[in-house]
């Protein structure tokens, strides 16, 4: 187990300091950004949707800690190809399995900056309805 807890622990270090799909997207469907006071992680979450509602791309920006740049590179990596309500039923333990990690009542802030940030972005897109109850 601790063999294992190791390898997980080496991977989200792998993600912070490789992370996946960092950058920007132009002309996005929707952005938004989270801030975690409490850590300093700052997590901007950009979505291009096709014509179907089709996530076709989505990337970050930030900085932080390394839970929240993995959680990040983790989360865009699970919604990519996925339509928007599919997206939208993904839950915060969802995204905390994504990590693969325990992670401390102190860290989940860290580690949802992303969720909350995405959340926040298609409840904008939708004109601030929200129909997830997640």
């Amino acid at each position: 187990m601790m063999e294992t807890n190791t390898l997980y622990r080496e991977h989200i270090l792998d993600l912070y300091k490789n992370p996946l799909n960092k950058g920007i997207i132009e002309n996005p469907s929707f952005s938004s950004k989270c801030y975690n006071p409490l850590c300093g992680d700052e997590i901007e979450i950009q979505v291009k949707l096709d014509e179907d509602n089709i996530i076709e791309n989505v990337k970050f920006l930030g900085k932080g800690c390394a839970i929240s740049q993995a959680s990040a590179s983790l989360l865009t990596e699970e919604i990519k190809g996925k339509t928007l309500e599919e997206a939208k039923r993904i839950t915060r333990e969802q995204v905390l399995e994504l990590l693969e990690i325990p992670i401390a009542s102190g860290r989940l802030k860290c580690a949802l900056c992303s969720f909350s940030s995405l959340k926040e972005g298609y409840t904008k897109y939708n004109g601030g309805k929200n129909e997830s109850s997640n």
